[in-house]
């Protein structure tokens, strides 16, 4: 049986879009991975595949001395790599990019392993650009980052065969909801944001009586409301059973999670990151907002102006219709093309 070994990690943007791929592929090749020593990769991944850490290193987009060690951990990251895919012997190797996938990546060219990647924004991430001319192919949720690069292949984006089973019963369990109200989910990412939080918060009472409210935080945001429709949850597995029981969601503009709510026709209201990153969930958000197949708002706005959160939402209730009609248009689960892409070079 031929070995795939998968790569990327640091935050579920990552690690989810690998896993969904990893578990169409379980049986019919030999799956392991690669993570960093410290990333909540192993959580998600160890208990269920062969995983191997290596030194990372991640560059903070502000001045900092921890900067300075990136070379040296690099370097001590790729001679870790290059020696478990010695060892371990993998026929291909997937990277999902972020930072644990470089040194990954770099030891797979010394080692003329072949490499296909996946980026999921609309502007390639720095890891993928270091990386992609040591990559097969790079595949790509937006055509348009695809046209951008010479092996740039429009594929789509990797989504879990899970996502589309939900079980709002099993979502239920705990929250208070009024039957006579929708259900919305807001929620900022693996690790939350804690602007979010504040603006939701902010809002609370006006925004429960029009909507019930299902907070997910993230993990160590210790957030409390007092309101009883509004049910706040630190971090949840099952994402999928809140997907299902919500009709409208909040979230910010990364594109694992827009790509899985575009799939599952959910109405969403992007509010993207902006300070503190390279502006690809603004680029996200522009391109699902020309689509017709979302709204967005700037967060600083949101920030500054009491109840235009409560505006937006109303605008979102207005639109469900149109938004829906749009999503259907769309078909851009990328699984079985991006699969494709790595059995071309197993032959």
């Amino acid at each position: 049986m031929k070995k795939i070994i998968f790569t990327g990690g640091g935050t579920g943007g990552h690690i989810m879009p690998n896993l969904a791929i990893m578990q169409n592929l379980k049986g019919k090749y030999q799956i392991e991975y690669i993570g960093g020593k410290n990333g909540m990769e192993r959580d998600i991944i160890a208990n269920e595949y062969p995983f191997f850490e290596i030194t990372t290193c991640k560059l903070k987009r502000s001045l900092s001395a921890s900067n300075l060690l990136i070379p040296f951990r690099l370097f001590k990251g790729y001679c870790e790599a290059k020696k478990i895919l010695k060892k371990q012997k993998p026929n291909l190797v997937f990277s999902k990019g972020g930072y644990v996938a470089v040194p990954v990546v770099f030891a797979c060219k010394a080692l003329k392993i072949p490499v296909v990647c996946h980026e999921s924004d609309y502007s390639i991430g720095l890891a993928n650009k270091l990386t992609a001319k040591k990559c097969k192919v790079v595949c790509t949720s937006f055509l348009d980052t695809a046209n951008s690069i010479k092996n740039g292949v429009y594929t789509g984006s990797p989504i879990r065969d899970s996502i589309f089973g939900g079980e709002p019963s099993k979502a239920k369990k705990g929250l208070f909801l009024k039957p006579n109200l929708p259900n919305l989910l807001v929620v900022g990412g693996s690790l939350g944001s804690q602007t979010i939080n504040s603006i939701m918060l902010k809002n609370a009472k006006q925004i429960t009586q029009k909507f019930n409210v299902i907070h997910i935080a993230g993990k160590g945001n210790n957030i409390k409301c007092g309101i009883a429709n509004y049910n706040i949850l630190p971090y949840v597995q099952n994402i999928q059973d809140y997907y299902a029981l919500c009709s409208y969601v909040i979230t910010r503009g990364g594109s694992n999670v827009l790509f899985e709510l575009l799939a599952l026709k959910k109405p969403i209201l992007i509010i993207p990151l902006e300070k503190g990153s390279r502006g690809d969930q603004v680029l996200n958000a522009k391109i699902f907002v020309h689509d017709g197949v979302a709204l967005s708002a700037i967060e600083r706005e949101l920030l500054a102006q009491d109840n235009l959160i409560l505006k937006k939402l109303e605008q979102l209730k207005v639109q469900k219709s149109s938004l829906v009609k749009n999503m259907e248009q769309k078909n851009l689960v990328g699984n079985k093309k991006i699969i494709q892409q790595i059995e071309k070079f197993l032959a």
